[in-house]
């Protein structure tokens, strides 16, 4: 397949869920150190710095997420019409810096993190099983046989 036409399947008819996996934006240096990832889907409730256009520099928290625009709205950053009202601008999440994370999705933080969540229960419920306490070796059904032929004599 052509370049060209790859491309424009991956921007312009990819399906909702490529999209969304699509709405990445970089960490800033502290999140970079501490999760040891270069990036993260933007989520409602992260805090994030724009870096590129005419907001360049403002902070605020993600207020929307659309993902057919592939972009966010952010508190605070609006524009207003000719008639006085005002509305959203969404920003390309590729523009964005997320200089601190929504801690409410716990899988989310546990992904950066590096921890498993499913892995991590597994291994709780190996730590936790009780030990026999005592190493008595069962006797085979045969052995029992013949204690009884014994016992009969």
């Amino acid at each position: 397949m052509k370049p060209t036409k790859m491309r424009n399947m991956m921007i312009y008819q990819a399906t909702h869920k490529t999209k969304s996996k699509q709405l990445g934006s970089a960490l800033s240096k502290d999140l970079h150190k501490k999760y040891g990832k270069r990036s993260v889907r933007v989520i409602e409730g992260d805090s994030v710095t724009i870096q590129r256009g005419e907001f360049k520099g403002v902070d605020g928290k993600v207020s929307k997420v659309s993902i057919p625009k592939s972009s966010v709205a952010i508190e605070g950053v609006k524009k207003e019409k000719t008639k006085g009202d005002k509305f959203d601008v969404y920003i390309h999440t590729s523009n964005l810096v997320v200089t601190s994370l929504s801690t409410e999705d716990k899988w989310r933080i546990s992904k950066l993190e590096g921890k498993d969540s499913k892995k991590q229960s597994k291994i709780e419920k190996i730590e936790t099983k009780p030990e026999p306490t005592e190493n008595v070796p069962k006797e085979t059904k045969g052995a029992e046989n013949a204690k009884k032929e014994e016992d009969e004599k």
